[in-house]
């Protein structure tokens, strides 16, 4: 059984819901990428890498060379997305970037994996966004149905590791685990 000792008279009140400055951006590019992230990107059908990287271009994102993304991806803003060489993207991985996210170069996002750019401030009546951005330097793993957090920021290297939540920044050259993630060893690589 829940109690309450507080107050009754401050609550939470959805319908005072604002976006505050957010904007996603000029409503026509909003309602094209919608339409294009779904039958493209957010399809189970294996459209071209070469064809995905080229929209993401055409919309805004900074993508470099040697982009694989696999199918049922959800992208929310690419104009807010830059993405290095050779970096892959898994199945299901939905980068929800209300935010910037810069993705460096030979970057792994495994399968089921959620960019979070966004959340609410819990501590006011009417849940203004608390938005952040994502950075994930050269040679960073973020492991399958893991999620990263507003404002995180995973250095060279480092991995957080299958269903992990990152809700600070993980160091490069070391792995974490766990909800919230940990430290759990160094990265170590065989030549």
């Amino acid at each position: 059984m829940i109690t309450t000792s507080r107050s009754e008279a401050i609550r939470t009140d959805l319908s005072k819901f604002r976006t505050g400055d957010y904007s996603a951006g000029p409503g026509w590019k909003v309602l094209s990428w919608y339409f294009v992230n779904y039958w493209v990107f957010y399809s189970s059908l294996p459209w071209p890498y070469g064809l995905k990287t080229a929209l993401l271009r055409m919309f805004g994102a900074k993508v470099g060379k040697g982009l694989v993304i696999k199918t049922n991806v959800r992208i929310k803003n690419p104009w807010r997305l830059t993405i290095g060489d050779h970096v892959w993207i898994g199945e299901d991985v939905w980068i929800d970037n209300l935010e910037n996210v810069s993705i460096g170069n030979h970057v792994c996002i495994s399968q089921g994996a959620l960019l979070l750019t966004g959340n609410h401030d819990y501590t006011a009546s009417d849940f203004p966004y608390r938005l952040g951005p994502i950075r994930l330097d050269d040679g960073s793993w973020v492991g399958a149905k893991s999620v990263v957090c507003p404002g995180v920021r995973l250095g060279s290297h480092a991995i957080l590791t299958v269903s992990s939540v990152a809700t600070r920044d993980i160091a490069p050259w070391e792995i974490h685990a766990g909800n919230p993630a940990a430290f759990v060893r160094d990265r170590v690589m065989k030549k």
